[in-house]
């Protein structure tokens, strides 16, 4: 296997927009590649889709994601919790994609994104299905149903802090059977080590 970085998906032009610029995906490449991570595995060849990340267990797993996101030059969309759009951080967090969710306001969200997919001809958007960094289960299911009012796919996406992997998974075209597709979800990340184990569960 290559001990380079970025390990195909050959993403094109013309399959996703490109972000950012050569050298800061070239120094993003670099620190990944000092620091022992590297990408596995096939991102999905398709216009519009919807990313999920996990497991969230720690802030690091924000950085290592953005690092990626630049060294492959990805133009992405993903939601934040809104007191993180403040001075000094706003600009940031919105260059890199990031939309503002209040969470004490979270209804019509599905429906809302779904909306902003459609709308769209490429679009990547990033999630976390267990929507916050401690142990939780079950997991959170609006992703799934993002996917399906919009009629995208979801494909699996892990950080493996064990074997320092983001980890291409399994893609899911989603269907009415939301909770068997759950299941394949589940398997997945059972096998993808997360920071603090102990805050990542899968099972009951």
């Amino acid at each position: 296997m290559s001990n380079s970085v970025l390990i195909t998906p050959k993403i094109k032009p013309d399959t996703f927009q490109s972000g950012g610029n050569l050298p800061m995906s070239t120094l993003c490449q670099w620190l990944l590649r000092i620091s022992g991570w590297r990408a596995e595995g096939e991102m999905i060849k398709s216009p519009k889709v919807v990313l999920t990340v996990a497991p969230h267990t720690s802030n690091w797993d924000f950085v290592l994601g953005v690092l990626f996101i630049m060294a492959m030059r990805l133009k992405v969309s993903f939601f934040g919790k809104h007191t993180l759009f403040r001075p000094p951080l706003v600009w940031f967090m919105k260059r890199i994609g990031g939309i503002p969710i209040d969470r004490s306001r979270s209804h019509g969200v599905v429906a809302q994104a779904a909306a902003d997919i459609r709308q769209k001809q490429r679009i990547v958007l990033v999630l976390a299905p267990e929507g916050t960094r401690k142990a939780v289960f079950p997991w959170r299911k609006g992703f799934l149903h993002i996917a399906q009012t919009a009629n995208v796919p979801v494909q699996c996406v892990g950080l493996d802090y064990k074997r320092k992997k983001l980890i291409f998974g399994p893609v899911i075209c989603v269907d009415e059977n939301i909770e068997q597709q759950m299941q394949t979800i589940y398997r997945f990340y059972a096998t993808v080590n997360a920071r603090y184990p102990a805050q990542c569960k899968v099972t009951e």
